[in-house]
């Protein structure tokens, strides 16, 4: 039977360097971002956003998501652990059992933890460059999702964030995990999110839409957390303290995103009414 499903086999290292892997995680996340900044350049050429500003979003953007990815995982899914390794927080390296240092890379990043990190990153951007913090918000809103496409596809070619058990004919078998077939729960994601990027996108562009500030951040949380919601029914547990839970840590960590995320669409819509 296992056959006649998708066979899932690939390494996550695509080279390796004295040491030092080139992993698909870390070169989609790359394209993703890179292909994002391409975007929003003509996003802020669009607004009347200088280019300055424009180049020193890469920074923000990079050490928020990834300071906040990697504190989110530390803190929520692995505090036990993180807390009596403190150095490991920071520095890609794990301490073996024989008492050496052995470079590992990040290996846990959590996307509320990035979003939260995000969303802080771009506050003191809005402040240095003068830029509304909402609309920077917005602008930022636009491109996420397919931000997110991207590291969703990086998870598939890591073999991790697997599904629960199926016999669906478009089931994934993760060789280097066992040989169930599975629901590609990281592609279904990445389909959901880069469906969600479509909708937020053509709905800035539309010439017939008068949006105030808030709407886009708005919109576009509350879609990927819902789909983040409803497709974690779909994914096996990722830590062991989930197990028995009626919501997991995902679940849980999404419903504050979604309720903000409707607040600013409501606000929005109770602002335009008034006028």
């Amino acid at each position: 039977m296992i056959g006649l499903y998708i066979n899932w086999n690939f390494d996550s290292e695509i080279i390796n360097i004295l040491g030092f892997p080139l992993k698909y995680y870390g070169l989609l996340f790359a394209c993703g971002l890179l292909l994002c900044m391409y975007i929003l350049k003509g996003i802020f050429k669009r607004e009347n956003l200088n280019d300055n500003a424009h180049e020193a979003l890469l920074i923000y953007g990079i050490i928020g998501i990834f300071v906040g990815a990697r504190l989110g995982h530390c803190l929520f899914y692995d505090f036990d652990y993180y807390s009596k390794n403190l150095l490991e927080i920071i520095l890609p390296i794990k301490k073996t059992l024989n008492g050496e240092f052995k470079f590992i890379g990040y290996a846990g990043l959590a996307s509320h933890g990035g979003t939260i990190g995000l969303i802080c990153s771009l506050y003191l951007y809005s402040k240095k460059y003068k830029i509304k913090y909402l609309k920077i918000l917005d602008l930022i809103a636009i491109v996420a999702p397919l931000g997110a496409t991207f590291i969703r596809l990086a998870n598939l070619m890591n073999s991790e964030m697997i599904g629960n058990p199926t016999s669906m004919p478009w089931a994934f078998v993760f060789k280097r995990v066992d040989n169930i077939p599975r629901h590609p729960s990281q592609l279904y994601e990445a389909i959901s999110y880069l469906a969600i990027f479509i909708i937020v996108f053509a709905t800035y562009k539309s010439k017939n839409l008068k949006l105030g500030n808030g709407f886009y951040f708005g919109l576009s949380i509350t879609l990927i957390f819902i789909m983040r919601i409803l497709i974690e029914f779909l994914k096996i547990n990722q830590v062991d303290f989930e197990k028995g839970m009626s919501l997991n840590m995902g679940q849980l960590l999404s419903i504050p995103f979604v309720i903000l995320g409707l607040y600013f669409i409501f606000l929005n819509f109770q602002k335009t009414e008034t006028k």
